[in-house]
């Protein structure tokens, strides 16, 4: 019995043999990989402590983030840059195109600050106080790093 397990066991001693150094590669690279990664695991928890990360997101609902019918904020700024250069260029338009492009370019800012944690008040306001408060939004989306055309055509914003 001793003999056949010795004859069975034979393939396998000369494959260790002669794949020892693949073995042995490979057994350090991945000890290289978990050392890397519980480095890198230990730096983000320093980082959260010393910046609070916690307090910070104490009071932000993650699961809006995961939600389905979000839309994505880069998708956001590219439509706020489009209906806002439309909205610039409206002077040959008519006055319902405008009022149109006008109403979406708002949804589409609401949503930015929505997305953000930014406070708008767009829906409670009309006429001149719109366009304050809609100028208000738009530096504070700016401020938040998000670059929109500026309110007079062939001027915008520079992004810091």
């Amino acid at each position: 019995m001793l003999a056949i397990l010795a004859v069975c066991c034979l393939p396998v001693l000369f494959a260790l043999l002669f794949c020892a150094d693949e073995i042995l590669d490979r057994v350090v690279c991945g000890w290289a990989e978990w050392r890397e990664q519980r480095r890198e695991r230990r730096t983000i928890a320093r980082l959260d402590r010393a910046i609070e990360a916690d307090a910070l997101t104490r009071d932000i609902d993650l699961t809006a983030f995961d939600r389905i019918d979000r839309r994505p904020l880069e998708q956001l700024a590219t439509d706020l840059r489009r209906l806002g250069g439309h909205r610039l260029a409206a002077a040959d338009r008519s006055v319902v195109w405008h009022g149109a492009v006008i109403d979406a370019y708002d949804e589409r800012l609401r949503a930015a600050c929505h997305a953000l944690g930014i406070p708008e008040h767009l829906d409670d306001l009309n006429g001149v106080d719109r366009e304050i408060e809609r100028l208000r939004v738009e530096g504070l989306l700016h401020a938040a790093g998000l670059t929109l055309p500026a309110a007079r055509p062939g001027h915008h914003q520079r992004h810091r």
